[in-house]
């Protein structure tokens, strides 16, 4: 009898070939055993154009409504793809919208296998980047300088206040770009780090650029230290784990020489490219996983990868690919674990556990995708991306049966 589910969780299908593994993984590895119960969004690029995004929106509310949801790779356009899909407009990163919507903060944790060692040879454990997911870069406007002239910073207040600073006088071309965040996120964001540290029972390290940025990067410092001094010091060292700022440059330089087995609390284009250089040295980012959580408590499980265009390609042709799909497959088991222990079903928490150690005991019996072969440090047999998907099902189902 399959495992029977209370309320749904939100799925969000995606884009090219992790569109196409989505599917494969759910038909192979979820509804033989799972009676699945979601409320289903198709975030592909060719509904959001059809739903001038509305659809995202929608998505991400409904992850507001039920708590948990699980979201596939998707597409953020730029000009050749604008062309190739014949877009209205350059639409938004989904991901960009669910984040500002939901006020999350975004922790990613690479998977680590026996047979696949980080390039890093110090490290010996996961090292979790927590990214700040609203405002900075990902919302900032952007103005094309034609010519000379001075550019302004301007804030008029509802209360008639003004503050108007120069930024730079243009002789000729230039660019400008306004970006902008917010108090109330920034201590949302602190506590989601303090919180996920407490649950980890890890240490908490904070980095940006505050001798640089005097007045924006320093009021990052000074609300995570304020929040820790306020609400969590004696919870810390009750825990017996540690809070500490550091320098942006100076945190790069401790995370290269340290063992791992921390958290990483970036800004949010920190944290984007900090996560992508930690998964790829502890092997690939298709081995990663990724939840967005609220300060509401909610949470939206994804790959931390794109959507594998390349390999889509081939498809299209009909030859044969080896996507790795082991991300993908843990932000299924994160989201069905997660909407167990909300649910109470301990049945679904079996089951997630048994999928994700189905799936890293068939990496460590040497059956994997092309990626992880070129990594491995022992004989290991190449799949194509079904045959891994299949050999994984044989193993839960042994494990399940």
């Amino acid at each position: 009898m399959k495992i029977q589910m209370k309320i749904p969780l939100v799925e969000m299908d995606g884009d090219e070939m992790t569109r196409v593994l989505w599917s494969q993984i759910k038909e192979i590895l979820i509804l033989p055993y799972v009676d699945l119960k979601s409320e289903y969004y198709d975030l592909s690029l060719v509904n959001r154009e059809a739903t001038k995004d509305q659809v995202t929106i929608d998505a991400a509310l409904a992850n507001k409504k039920y708590g948990v949801s699980v979201k596939c790779a998707t597409i953020t356009p730029n000009k050749q793809r604008v062309e190739e899909y014949g877009l209205s407009e350059m639409w938004k990163s989904p991901n960009g919208t669910i984040r500002a919507i939901l006020d999350g903060t975004v922790f990613r944790t690479p998977i680590m296998v026996s047979s696949i060692k980080p390039a890093v040879r110090t490290w010996e454990k996961p090292i979790t980047i927590a990214r700040h997911a609203f405002g900075d870069v990902y919302r900032a406007s952007e103005i094309r300088v034609e010519g000379p002239g001075v550019a302004r910073l301007v804030f008029t207040g509802d209360s008639g206040i003004e503050i108007e600073e120069e930024i730079a006088r243009f002789e000729g071309l230039g660019v400008l770009q306004g970006q902008f965040n917010k108090d109330s996120s920034i201590y949302s964001f602190a506590r989601s780090c303090f919180e996920f540290a407490l649950s980890a029972r890890q240490d908490l390290w904070f980095s940006t650029k505050d001798t640089i940025s005097k007045k924006y990067d320093h009021r990052f410092k000074d609300i995570f230290q304020e929040v820790y001094d306020q609400e969590y010091r004696a919870r810390f060292e009750a825990a017996g784990i540690e809070y500490f700022y550091t320098l942006i440059d100076d945190a790069v330089a401790r995370v290269i020489r340290s063992k791992g087995g921390f958290i990483w609390a970036c800004k949010n284009y920190d944290g984007d490219v900090m996560s992508d250089m930690v998964s790829t040295a502890f092997g690939s980012l298709a081995m990663m996983t990724s939840v967005l959580v609220s300060p509401d408590g909610n949470y939206e499980y994804e790959a931390a990868h794109g959507t594998v265009t390349r390999h889509y390609y081939r498809y299209l042709k009909g030859e044969e690919t080896s996507t790795n799909p082991v991300a993908t497959i843990f932000a299924w088991s994160g989201a069905l674990r997660k909407r167990a222990e909300f649910d109470e079903i301990p049945e679904l928490i079996h089951f997630a556990d048994d999928l994700e150690e189905a799936t890293l005991q068939t990496i460590e019996d040497g059956e994997m995708t092309g990626d992880l072969v070129a990594l491995c440090d022992r004989p290991a047999t190449k799949l194509n991306s079904t045959e891994f998907l299949q050999a994984i099902g044989r193993r839960l189902e042994a494990r399940i049966g």
